[in-house]
């Protein structure tokens, strides 16, 4: 192995000090080794980490996936956490080499000598550290790769159309998944405006319905009434409405009980928000015009307002193993857990705390100060957590640190106003996308309304239509993170820019059915029905679309996009595959003809899965059932992978009573190979069995 030459490279951005090299060694796997190579640029936070395969394995190409949410750490993507979207294996079966950034800047810190700068973290050190690795390519390889795509999923969907946009030199196409659609004129480099109105709708539905929408999510779920607003309040179904308006998506009601990366958002920029923009804050309580003021009914008793001390602070491996936190009502609190760690390697950090007191309200979103101790002043906001204990997470170096410093026996005080005014954001940030215009009259918002705060530079800056290359973009019909109706701002604003005609040469949108934010295994399970059951791995629609881009850049091969109707805030797809597009199977369930029937038990059932492929999708080469909502899938059809239409039927008898979802996993494959190890495409379907 030998050395890579530094002195010659000229950095293209001279915001860049020269590149250097801490790491660079031989990484023995299977069933491709690679050469690892670590390091950054002087002068600035920018760390890249580049991983080159054998030479046999490679085949001219660069992929660059860039992480989500914030970004600020170059071994996601090509670490243990890659896997949720391929990992470093998928990128070397696509003959590529995989090259990776922290986006400018360390955890939740920005980069000292940048600052404020959106264009860093959105698209400069990344373009940056992909010329550097092109410069490394030429000498273990002998040539600069032939082609090179970028691509990532949430943040990373928000950043990757900026690199494709203002660095062509760098890029040949992007794959953005799960993006949003702030939308803007090429060159505005402003920061975006927004802190996610949406959510704070999302926030309130949970906080006013509570256990009532476990009959939302019943009445949305297959043979259901399919009418959620039964038995709620006049001011429950106004939030309820308000939020399908919005765009929340049909049928994934459970995540309104579990939020993610919503919540995290929250904690991020709550801060900032109400430091920077403190008139709302203030005027929730005490100005007309407000609920807080106008409506205290419907807030006052969830109000916490407490001083407590620190039991214990709390490990990711304490949530996740000690006997006494194990209790049911913190099982999401230990997949946050989980998910937050590995995402950012941060196991040994305390993410979490345990109080003397628990507090009594709604903890969701509280603020926590710390009031004594090595860390007072450090205020970090609930993520989730029940009773005395609660995970919670906040913006800077408040984030990276969370819990570090902190001794049982500090005092903290936890006050969720802050949160409670902003369950009601949205209704006083009206922004322009036609989803919020109900909450205007001709034009005006009829509520009193206040300055879209400014997000996070790390966001990057409003998306530009004008691209010189190929943009897929793929978006998922469950997303309750980013949801449906943003998934078609991209492509509005590039029909804007060159018309309908070119700008089909340039863009494709593919949608993903029963697809949420991460995949069913990293989510909370949802009541009576492991997620399993209604959820995809999209892991494998990833994969394939990042073929079909480059056989649409290399090949000049179209990529298959796919049909739909937008109403009402919702993302309508076409019951018939041929009419749909697209590369995901079409299927339907029966259980005794219809979508829901009610039998006896020990009285069998008739199962009957319908499923298709859209034109030149491939075949369906599996068929799985499950009958009890485990998610154990026990029973699999023998297929040939010949057919790109099935009809199938079994029969199952319950032996106990009970609502349960017969679900059906089906999987189509390009070539019609009932062995593929990758790009296996699923989609599911249910049907009810009442059971007495």
């Amino acid at each position: 192995m030998s050395a890579i030459e530094l002195e010659s490279y000229v950095v293209t951005d001279p915001f860049f000090g020269a590149p250097y090299i801490d790491k660079d060694e031989e990484c023995e796997a299977q069933p491709v080794s690679y050469r690892f190579i670590h390091g950054g640029f002087t002068g600035t936070s920018t760390r890249f980490a580049i991983c080159y395969p054998t030479a046999d394995a490679y085949q001219g190409r660069l992929y660059q996936p860039l992480e989500g949410a914030n970004a600020g750490h170059e071994n996601v993507n090509t670490g243990p956490m890659g896997q949720v979207t391929g990992g470093l294996q998928m990128i070397f079966r696509l003959g590529g080499y995989a090259i990776e950034t922290n986006m400018g800047h360390v955890g939740d810190v920005m980069d000292p000598k940048a600052g404020v700068d959106p264009t860093l973290y959105g698209w400069r050190a990344a373009a940056e550290s992909a010329r550097f690795s092109k410069f490394m390519a030429k000498q273990i390889y002998g040539a600069e790769p032939k082609y090179s795509y970028v691509y990532g999923g949430s943040g990373g969907a928000r950043r990757s159309p900026l690199c494709l946009a203002y660095a062509p030199d760098v890029w040949d196409a992007a794959l953005p998944y799960m993006g949003d659609a702030q939308d803007g004129d090429y060159g505005d480099y402003e920061l975006l405006r927004g802190a996610t109105p949406n959510f704070s709708c999302m926030f309130n539905v949970q906080r006013m319905l509570g256990d009532k929408l476990h009959g939302v999510i019943d009445a949305m779920w297959p043979g259901g009434s399919g009418d959620p607003f039964v038995g709620l309040t006049v001011d429950e179904k106004e939030e309820l409405a308000n939020l399908y308006r919005i765009g929340f998506p049909r049928g994934d009601e459970s995540f309104i009980l579990q939020p993610m990366g919503q919540i995290w958002l929250w904690c991020s920029m709550a801060n900032r928000l109400q430091q920077d923009y403190p008139a709302y804050w203030e005027n929730f309580w005490t100005k007309p015009g407000h609920v807080g003021f106008d409506r205290p009914d419907l807030v006052n008793d969830d109000l916490i307002d407490m001083e407590t001390s620190v039991k214990r602070v709390l490990y990711p491996r304490d949530l996740l193993k000690d006997p006494e936190l194990q209790r049911p009502e913190l099982a999401q609190l230990r997949s946050l857990a989980g998910l937050f760690a590995g995402m950012n390697n941060a196991h040994e950090i305390p993410m979490a705390v345990q109080l003397d007191d628990a507090p009594d309200g709604y903890l969701m979103g509280a603020g926590i100060e710390i009031l004594s101790g090595k860390a007072a002043g450090r205020r970090l906001y609930v993520m989730n957590g029940a009773g005395d204990a609660m995970m919670a997470d906040s913006d800077g170096e408040a984030s990276n640190l969370k819990f570090a410093g902190v001794e049982p026996g500090d005092l903290v005080r936890i006050n969720n106003r802050a949160f409670l005014a902003y369950c009601y954001y949205y209704r006083h940030h009206v922004p322009t996308e036609a989803e919020y215009q109900f909450l205007t009259v001709d034009g005006t918002p009829f509520y009193d309304q206040y300055e879209l705060p400014t997000m996070s530079p790390f966001m990057g800056v409003k998306h530009t239509g004008r691209i010189q290359g190929k943009l897929l973009w793929v978006h998922h019909t469950h997303d309750s993170s980013l949801w449906p109706p943003q998934g078609i701002g991209f492509k509005a604003n590039i029909e804007r820019e060159y018309g309908k005609e070119i700008a089909d040469t340039k863009f494709k949108l593919r949608w993903s059915e029963n697809a949420e934010h991460v995949p069913p295994a990293m989510t909370a399970p949802s009541p009576g029905r492991a997620n399993k059951t209604w959820l995809i791995d999209y892991q494998p629609i990833i994969e394939q679309s990042l073929y079909d881009l480059k056989d649409w850049v290399e090949e000049g091969i179209e990529p298959a996009d796919t049909a739909f109707e937008y109403r009402d805030g919702a993302i309508i797809l076409p019951a018939d595959a041929k009419e749909r597009g697209g590369i995901q199977p079409v299927a339907t369930v029966t259980v005794n003809g219809s979508a829901v029937t009610h039998v006896r038990v020990g009285e069998s059932v008739n199962c009957t899965v319908e499923a298709h492929t859209p034109p030149n999708a491939g075949t369906i080469i599996g068929v799985q059932w499950d009958f009890d909502g485990t998610g154990s899938f026990p029973v699999s059809e023998e297929l040939d992978g010949s057919q790109a239409s099935v009809q199938l039927s079994t029969s199952h008898a319950f032996d106990s009573p009970g609502t349960y979802f017969v679900s059906a996993l089906v999987e189509s494959h390009r070539e019609g190979d009932i062995n593929a190890t990758s790009r296996r495409i699923p989609n599911l379907a249910a049907a009810r069995v009442v059971v007495s």
